[in-house]
């Protein structure tokens, strides 16, 4: 994004509820509370905060790149062509959220609730870590994809996964096959795949009997 372009701004209230064209860079803040706002064309850089309580938000082709957003509550929102970048989410709740073209790269996002989101575009995880990660009640179908992170313990439940393509990743720790109907896989990950299973159903492996 060119700074030539933008407006720095302290605040993302903006006027009337709308931020256009902008740059928020470099704040710490003990509370980000944000509700019933329209953010559009804009970047958010190196924001950090200990709480952060995001709802009936309207985003669209907004960046956020090196941001630390600590008990992350972002419920009853759309974004469309959104991108987070390095970004450290660690137990983020996202709750009634439509994804519309979102990439997360190289972001971490342990200990994250995913309930009841939606996809109407493309969404993309690149190099995260999802670890205990859980996605519930959510239509992740089509369009989807995960690839090169840590699945390790991300759980899945309800909704639906047809065509959620977990190619590229390690599944011998995820949790909830039986919600993950009609995904996409390659078959090297079929062996970690049924490791997974063979945990979940809590089956015993010995050696054979002589």
């Amino acid at each position: 994004m060119d700074d030539t372009d933008v407006d720095r701004v302290d605040s993302l209230e903006g006027e009337d509820g709308k931020l256009r064209d902008f740059r928020y860079a470099g704040a710490r803040l003990r509370e980000l509370t944000l509700s019933g706002t329209r953010l559009m064309d804009g970047c958010i850089t190196g924001l950090t905060t200990q709480r952060a309580r995001l709802n009936d938000l309207t985003l669209h082709s907004v960046e956020f790149s090196g941001c630390d957003l600590a008990n992350l509550h972002w419920g009853d929102s759309k974004l469309s062509r959104v991108t987070f970048t390095d970004c450290r989410m660690l137990g983020a709740v996202w709750q009634e959220i439509t994804f519309d073209d979102v990439v997360f790269q190289g972001c971490r996002l342990d200990l994250a609730t995913f309930t009841r989101v939606r996809t109407s575009g493309s969404v993309i995880f690149s190099s995260c870590s999802l670890r205990e990660a859980q996605f519930v009640a959510g239509d992740l179908s089509g369009g989807v994809a995960i690839d090169d992170c840590d699945l390790a313990l991300a759980e899945f439940s309800g909704g639906g996964y047809r065509g959620l393509d977990l190619r590229g990743n390690d599944l011998s720790g995820i949790r909830g096959l039986g919600a993950l109907r009609h995904i996409i896989i390659d078959r090297p990950q079929l062996q970690g795949l049924a490791e997974a299973f063979a945990a979940e159903m809590e089956i015993t492996i010995r050696p054979a009997r002589m």
